[in-house]
């Protein structure tokens, strides 16, 4: 009994021992935690077909030229408004882009000369439309400044009071630019400048008086802001 005592009471002081020492060890230190990856938003991509409106004001000048003289250039103005469609291609940092647009219009103008036998020659526009190509570049995040040009076509309509005047459909040219930028939930807005020509048109005496057959020339600025959904 008396070595059985013992040899248990020696076990147990060995471990006790041994536990003592494994407290006494140092700890390793603590893995901190890794922070979480910051998140970065995918870069906008210009690319897909596009619905909305435009609209904003116009100023310009119109001339009026028979075989007795010419008006000069005289001042128009006037508001427009309408729809807009087109469809970009992102490729890196450039935007193809083919736009069209069509607005009612109106930019008007009088002005009183003997070439219309001296009361007031007008010129009215009463709806213009654009179809062009556009180059933007995607280098800002979400913001996309673009040049753009091509077709105008619209209405040049010529009046006299006391004559029925005349009204002719015209197409010429256009160039501006602008600056497009990217809303949530698919919406962009944008803010642009056109130049737009109609060219001329020739008014019979017999619808604007005068001479013999009337030029009038039709020439426009355009300031516009428009709101696309891009599909």
């Amino acid at each position: 009994m008396k070595r059985l005592f013992f040899a248990a009471a020696a076990a147990l002081g060995t471990a006790l021992a041994g536990s003592a020492s494994a407290a006494d060890l140092p700890r390793r230190p603590a893995v901190p935690a890794k922070a979480p990856a910051a998140y970065i938003a995918p870069a906008y991509n210009w690319t897909g077909l596009y619905l909305g409106i435009n609209g904003g004001g116009g100023w310009g000048t119109s001339r009026w030229t028979d075989n007795a003289g010419t008006t000069g250039d005289f001042d128009l103005s006037g508001g427009l408004v309408g729809g807009t469609v087109g469809y970009n291609w992102q490729a890196a940092q450039a935007v193809f882009g083919i736009e069209g647009d069509l607005d009612w219009s109106n930019i008007d103008g009088t002005t009183s000369s003997g070439v219309c036998g001296g009361t007031n020659c007008k010129t009215e526009n009463s709806w213009l439309g654009t179809a062009r190509g556009r180059l933007g570049y995607a280098g800002i995040d979400r913001v996309m400044p673009y040049v753009t040009g091509g077709l105008a076509f619209g209405d040049i309509k010529s009046t006299v009071p006391g004559f029925v005047g005349q009204t002719d459909t015209k197409t010429g040219w256009t160039a501006g630019g602008g600056v497009e930028f990217a809303l949530p939930a698919n919406w962009t807005a944008k803010g642009e400048y056109l130049y737009a020509d109609l060219g001329d048109t020739s008014c019979a005496a017999a619808n604007c008086g005068g001479t013999g057959s009337t030029k009038v020339e039709f020439k426009s600025h355009l300031l516009r802001g428009g709101l696309n959904y891009k599909f």
